[in-house]
C-alpha cells in the first residue's frame, strides 16, 4: 500500500495563505473538502497543525483553534529563512 506523504507534520506551525489566495481557491477547486465561507477570513493566521488526514491522496489539515479542513495548498510554513 502507498505511503502517504504530508508537507507539515502534526505539531508544526503553518500560516494561512492569504485571504486573497483562499478565495482564489475556494472560486476554483471543484472537489472535495471545499473551503467554508468561516475559513476565509483566517488568511495570515499563524496555527499549529493538530491532525494531518488524506483523502485521495491529498493531505488536509485540521489546526488548533482555526475552524474547518485545510488543504496542503491553502497552507505555508510559518517562518520562511531569509538566509542568503
Amino acid at each position: 500500500m502507498a505511503r502517504h506523504l504530508a508537507l507539515f507534520p502534526v505539531g508544526a506551525e503553518v500560516r494561512v495563505v492569504r485571504r486573497e489566495r483562499l478565495e482564489e481557491f475556494r472560486r476554483t477547486w471543484q472537489l472535495h473538502h471545499p473551503l467554508d465561507e468561516e475559513q476565509i477570513p483566517h488568511g495570515g493566521t499563524i496555527a499549529r497543525i493538530a491532525a494531518v488526514s488524506f483523502y485521495h491522496g491529498d493531505a488536509l489539515y485540521t489546526l488548533e483553534k482555526v475552524p474547518g479542513v485545510w488543504h496542503e495548498a491553502c497552507l505555508a510554513p510559518a517562518h520562511t529563512s531569509h538566509a542568503v
